[in-house]
């Protein structure tokens, strides 16, 4: 069904993003590609789909892909029906009911008798009743978007499905339709995704990296089981150079040593025998460059072996090298934090909650809010925040410190520099070497220093946004989170993960993601 051959992308200004790109996908098969955040996951798939072309290999598909993008903001002067591409069809049908029987009404709608019946069908079963096909896209929500494009497959009816990131806006009883489809459907599959969940439902994992793909046969589980035996060997073969190197530096002095003894003592019997000072020279020169041979030879060799270190501790998975070192000591486990009491907001006359809520916060807890979209989870934030008050109930609130990171980590300042960003939590007085230490073990390296914050990706604002925290004179009481995985890649998901469970304090957070919540430890659920 479809082909890729040595397939490659240069960006226009002539980086690389990939090469010798090789893969078969076969009727029916459902397939995850992985891979970090920038290696051209969406690229690919703009290829697949023929809205790229390739700067080198061949494409060979034998289906019209159908395309669930996962940015939207392309299609909000479009209505419904026009970002699915039936507006034509549906007018012509409709022309024809109505007793326009043109040939042009007919070529239109190509025998298509039943797409009406299909869409209201598609409408009601990902939970869109209520939109009309004509309404603009810029009026409904971002999961709604991803369920207009979801919605065309039954429309469509293609072969050949290409997913990108379609959970990302979707809630809990958006994800789990999402779900049953990949399940059940017999279409052929090509998904990315951060979703574990979703990628579990997968039959074949693909890792894209700048070289080419590698293809792991199973589910993201089987993929992660077998990525982390690689990392262990990868390790031990770090470990073992790192202790050939000792030794090889150890051998070099040890052999120095012997041979300034050697030299020594013939220098002492030299003198004893009266040799002649232009003798003497000569056996002084003689020697060292003896020495300096030993020199070179144990120079090169150590010099090959930390060339070989330096070149596997790069392929090192990020969170790896990473350091987090939160600063615990003002944490106090179990202290009441925030209290509600028959606790509700009100936007107009109508009351946000049917029921009045109460219930505590004590430190260290980790807490996750659900709902539907709408349901009132980010008004609940900001009122744990102190940024709203409410017309309803009473609040206790302790004297805390609360850091708020949204999706889009805009905490941040995107017109300063990286290091300009980390100064400003620097509450604590730290010198400019300190800083770029800290940068330094967030992965950010000398040269990203005077980078924009706005020109940073989803992975790296989230590292900075992490840095910044330790930077800070002591870490916060409590650490709000909404949505914080979706623009994140599997990995930095990883190390916001490995964050969070190094933290001490409290946690709550807003997500859809089911894995991350149960790997952060969330033990509690206030379910709005």
């Amino acid at each position: 069904m479809l082909n890729l051959q040595n397939i490659a992308y240069i960006h226009p200004n002539k980086d690389l993003l990939f090469s010798d790109v090789n893969l078969t996908v076969n009727a029916h098969e459902k397939i995850a590609l992985t891979g970090n955040n920038g290696t051209g996951k969406s690229t690919l798939l703009q290829i697949i789909a023929q809205q790229l072309q390739p700067s080198a290999g061949q494409l060979d598909i034998d289906a019209k892909p159908y395309c669930i993008p996962q940015i939207f903001g392309q299609f909000n002067r479009l209505t419904i029906a026009q970002a699915l591409q039936i507006e034509d069809r549906l007018q012509a049908l409709k022309a024809i009911l109505d007793g326009d029987t043109s040939e042009k009404n007919f070529t239109l709608l190509n025998d298509d008798w039943t797409l009406e019946t299909r869409c209201t069908e598609a409408i009601r079963h990902w939970q869109l009743t209520g939109l009309d096909l004509s309404q603009k896209m810029e009026t409904i929500s971002g999961g709604q978007k991803t369920k207009v494009f979801l919605a065309g497959i039954s429309i469509h009816r293609p072969e050949l499905i290409l997913l990108d990131e379609p959970s990302n806006h979707l809630d809990v009883a958006g994800r789990q339709l999402l779900y049953d489809f990949i399940r059940s459907t017999k279409s052929t599959l090509l998904v990315v995704s951060h979703d574990r969940k979703l990628l579990n439902l997968l039959d074949t994992t693909c890792e894209l990296t700048q070289h080419g793909i590698k293809v792991y046969g199973g589910n993201y589980d089987f993929y992660a089981a077998q990525k982390q035996q690689e990392n262990n060997a990868l390790n031990q073969h770090i470990q073992s150079k790192e202790k050939a190197l000792r030794k090889a530096k150890a051998k070099e002095r040890e052999t120095l040593e012997r041979q300034q003894r050697s030299d020594s003592r013939g220098k002492g019997k030299q003198e004893k025998a009266g040799v002649a000072r232009i003798l003497m020279n000569t056996l002084r020169n003689n020697a060292e460059n003896s020495t300096s041979k030993l020199k070179s030879v144990h120079a090169e060799k150590i010099g090959g072996i930390s060339q070989e270190l330096q070149e596997l501790r790069a392929t090192l998975p990020d969170i790896d090298k990473m350091r987090f070192g939160f600063d615990p000591s003002a944490l106090h486990k179990g202290k009441i934090l925030f209290a509600a009491n028959n606790l509700n907001f009100s936007y107009g006359t109508q009351p946000l909650w049917k029921e009045n809520l109460s219930f505590q916060i004590t430190s260290g807890e980790r807490i996750a809010l659900k709902g539907a979209n709408g349901s009132g989870k980010t008004t609940l934030v900001k009122l744990i925040l102190g940024d709203r008050t409410a017309p309803t109930g009473t609040v206790y609130k302790a004297g805390n410190r609360s850091v708020y990171i949204d999706q889009d980590y805009s905490l941040l300042d995107n017109t300063l520099h990286v290091y300009e960003q980390a100064q400003q939590f620097n509450a604590s007085a730290l010198r400019e070497h300190e800083i770029k230490i800290r940068l330094n073990r967030f992965l950010f390296a000398r040269e990203d220093w005077d980078k924009y914050c706005g020109v940073l990706s989803g992975g790296e604002r989230m590292r900075l946004m992490l840095c910044c925290l330790t930077i800070s004179s002591q870490s916060p009481d409590i650490i709000l989170l909404d949505e914080p995985t979706n623009n994140l890649d599997i990995q930095n998901i990883e190390i916001l993960t490995a964050a969070l469970n190094e933290y001490r304090g409290t946690v709550i957070v807003v997500s859809h993601d089911e894995t991350f919540l149960e790997q952060i430890n969330v033990k509690r659920v206030i379910e709005l």
